[in-house]
């Protein structure tokens, strides 16, 4: 029996890609993606991806290992991943795979490979602990964090760094596929092309803001919720970013949204000159092409913007896994996320992964391939970054999407029915809350928050939110409408709650219960805070004296390149290498 030969794996990824937005998603998107739009025809498209951080690092250390944040020490963007914990990269690599990553990937320190063979760019982001966030000193607003300047300065552009990037990346990804079909034609390749766009700063050349020229930029679904209304961690993410207390002018707001939108135009225009390489190449009918992003934007939902939180604007990512000649087109509703890429990318090999290591993400084959295997409709979120004081986690599962934090009043949105996630249905809700697991000592359990109408309890916490500056109070209901109260129906955007058989009430206890019953939050707690106190004292030794820096530099052999050595071989020898499609030899 003839030996089934191993496909290529063409992983392109995104950089802040709001699924929402995309056409491939919404019929009524204004977003111009022809090239998205034809892979998500004759592929796989995931209508419920999320990423399982939203925040640049950590969510693509949980991609490329598989595991939840918390498990690797994915805190923030300043976190190191363990060179001993296994990536795709391994996997693959370990299968007989050539892998190389193009672009952005946010290790940061002295790996900068984790499994690669080759890395063709440097990143864009510090490799460094630089931007390790600060829970001892929360008050403290780092001149890293995001602010408001990618919104107000947003428009058109001859150059940025983030375009000098993006160009490098794609550039050195098509050379790749041309240098592979030359000189490596009987190993497959795992080619992992990262690009920053749609990336803020909301800037873009005048080719592709032009493309939008005439076009209704369209505001935000949801306008901006006052600020004393928001719930708490948003009012703590508009702290980080500097618009608390401020207002941004429309004009602004069309203008960042139209950029942006360009900009994802300009990722789709990349898209397409690597389908066209791989087909110049011949290599299009043995390459599996996966498509995805590591989080979303708000782009002014809310009131809202970058990530950091769980709403479906900043948590959902597009996913296409696209091989018509291997995979039926078709479109899955269930719930995934990015971490569970690692498995099938290794079941894509051939292979399966080692059953005796940690591994949190779930083969996604049986949605790709067929009916036989494990669907769990479940996706797990941590985040620890900017505007946390303690972990901020996320269930997604059925029509459901829970999230919690043990100092903030709990959330839970019915997805199918309010996709804009504007009636939280805990926030009128009075649950007897689990107590955590035996195992642990309840002398240093947490204290959590419920909120109904009648009643907000909270065990007794005497210590000041920075964010605020005052004692914290039990908080206030959230500003949604209630089970009880009849909702406006009267609009395009009214929402029509049911619960059909199932209790909100039960659903929301059964949520507190497993998240206090699968989260230590006290023990992720203390692990975060000796992670972020050990990188800080690190990064300020490192920068007195002599400073090395961990930042990646690709070889640059260029005594191999072209025609620059006699060694390598006659003129006629070494042009008849370079050359593709190749002559037959006299």
């Amino acid at each position: 029996m003839a030996e089934v030969k191993q496909p290529n794996i063409l992983f392109v990824m995104a950089d802040q890609m709001a699924a929402p937005l995309l056409s491939m998603y919404n019929s009524a998107s204004p977003v111009k993606t022809p090239t998205l739009d034809r892979l998500a025809k004759g592929g796989v498209v995931f209508e419920s991806a999320y990423c399982n951080s939203p925040l640049c690092a950590p969510s693509r250390f949980s991609l490329v290992t598989g595991q939840l944040p918390s498990k690797i020490g994915g805190y923030d963007n300043a976190s190191n991943l363990g060179s001993d914990i296994p990536t795709y990269a391994h996997y693959l690599r370990k299968e007989g795979y050539h892998t190389a990553l193009s672009g952005k990937m946010h290790f940061c320190g002295p790996d900068q490979l984790h499994g690669f063979e080759q890395r063709l760019t440097t990143d864009i982001y510090p490799g460094d602990y630089g931007w390790t966030v600060n829970w001892d000193e929360p008050e403290v607003r780092p001149d890293w964090f995001h602010n408001m300047s990618s919104v107000l300065e947003a428009g058109p552009v001859v150059r940025t760094n983030q375009l000098d990037f993006d160009d490098d990346v794609i550039h050195k990804s098509i050379q790749y596929l041309y240098d592979h079909v030359r000189h490596r034609t009987n190993q497959p390749f795992c080619l992992t092309v990262s690009m920053t766009h749609p990336h803020d700063p909301y800037a873009m050349t005048k080719e592709y803001w032009d493309m939008y020229e005439g076009v209704e930029i369209p505001l935000p679904k949801t306008p901006a919720i006052p600020h004393d209304q928001q719930d708490p961690h948003s009012q703590r993410l508009l702290k980080v970013i500097d618009l608390y207390g401020k207002e941004m002018p429309e004009e602004k707001i069309q203008a960042a949204r139209r950029a942006y939108f360009a900009a994802c135009t300009y990722v789709d225009s990349q898209v397409e000159k690597l389908l066209r390489t791989l087909n110049n190449c011949g290599l299009s009918e043995e390459t599996i092409v996966i498509f995805t992003g590591d989080h979303g934007d708000m782009l002014g939902e809310r009131g809202l913007w970058y990530k950091m939180n769980w709403y479906e604007m900043s948590a959902r990512v597009p996913m296409v896994v696209y091989a018509p000649n291997r995979y039926e087109p078709k479109r899955v509703k269930e719930n995934v996320s990015t971490m569970d890429l690692l498995p099938t990318f290794v079941a894509m090999s051939g292979s399966s992964v080692q059953q005796n290591l940690p591994l949190d993400g779930v083969s996604l084959m049986p949605y790709i391939a067929g009916p036989v295997g494990m669907k769990t409709d479940t996706v797990l979120g941590e985040y620890m970054g900017e505007g946390t004081l303690s972990p901020l986690v996320m269930i997604r599962r059925g029509r459901w999407k829970f999230i919690y934090s043990p100092i903030d009043p709990p959330q839970l949105f019915d997805i199918e029915d309010d996709p804009a996630e504007r009636v939280n249905l805990a926030a009128v809700r009075t649950i007897e809350l689990p107590s955590p697991p035996s195992s642990r000592d309840p002398n240093t359990s947490f204290s959590y928050y419920v909120n109904s109408p009648s009643v907000a309890t909270l065990t007794p916490r005497t210590q000041l939110d920075p964010y605020f500056t005052k004692a914290l109070d039990p908080p206030s209901p959230p500003r949604s409408p209630s089970l009880h109260h009849d909702l406006d129906t009267s609009g395009p955007d009214n929402i029509s709650v049911s619960f059909r058989d199932i209790s909100a009430q039960s659903v929301l206890a059964d949520f507190l219960k497993e998240a206090t019953t699968r989260w230590d939050f006290k023990a992720i707690t203390e692990n975060v805070l000796e992670s972020q106190r050990r990188r800080r004292l690190v990064h300020g030794a490192l920068m007195q004296g002599r400073i090395t820096t961990w930042e990646y530099a690709p070889a640059y052999e260029a005594d191999k390149m072209y025609i620059r050595n006699q060694g390598m071989g006659g003129l006629d020898d070494t042009e008849w290498v370079s050359r593709w499609p190749r002559l037959p030899k006299a």
